[in-house]
């Protein structure tokens, strides 16, 4: 069974993007799209382009070409740093609101739908069991960054 766990954590990801797709298609939003919309908005509005690449998992340069999309769509806009006019942050327009929050809306739909089953208690000792996973993973991580390569 342990052998196949890793299998089946790798595939929920993709499972759940599916499902949301699917649910967000009437709403014209690639995954792309809706994905960086709705970590802006769980960020917070200012961040800067580096930094939502990281949360979103995306090289920033991957990131433009969607930014770029989004702001001709206009639902965010791109200012430049005050301190670094080389940098850009990013910020949600009063048109993307209405949309982020059916995107949340569908989002929540789906959280409950997929974790029909579970109490409190299980979805508790389920995000103890993740938080132990990740930082396990990190720490391998880390430790096979710094081993010397030969």
């Amino acid at each position: 069974m342990a052998s196949t766990i890793g299998f089946r954590i790798a595939r929920l990801p993709h499972l759940w993007r599916s499902i949301l797709d699917r649910r967000l298609a009437p709403l014209g939003l690639t995954q792309t799209r809706w994905v960086t919309l709705y970590h802006l908005w769980r960020l917070g509005e200012g961040q800067p382009q580096c930094e939502l690449a990281r949360a979103i998992g995306v090289e920033a340069p991957s990131l433009v070409r969607t930014l770029g999309q989004l702001e001709e769509q206009g639902l965010i806009e791109r200012r430049a740093c005050e301190n670094d006019r080389r940098s850009k942050r990013i910020y949600l327009t009063p048109a993307a609101i209405p949309l982020l929050e059916q995107i949340d809306s569908v989002a929540k739909e789906a959280r409950k739908e997929i974790l029909a089953g579970l109490t409190e208690e299980n979805l508790h000792q389920l995000d103890e069991w993740l938080t132990l996973i990740e930082s396990n993973g990190l720490a391998i991580q880390t430790r096979d960054q710094d081993a010397p390569v030969s």
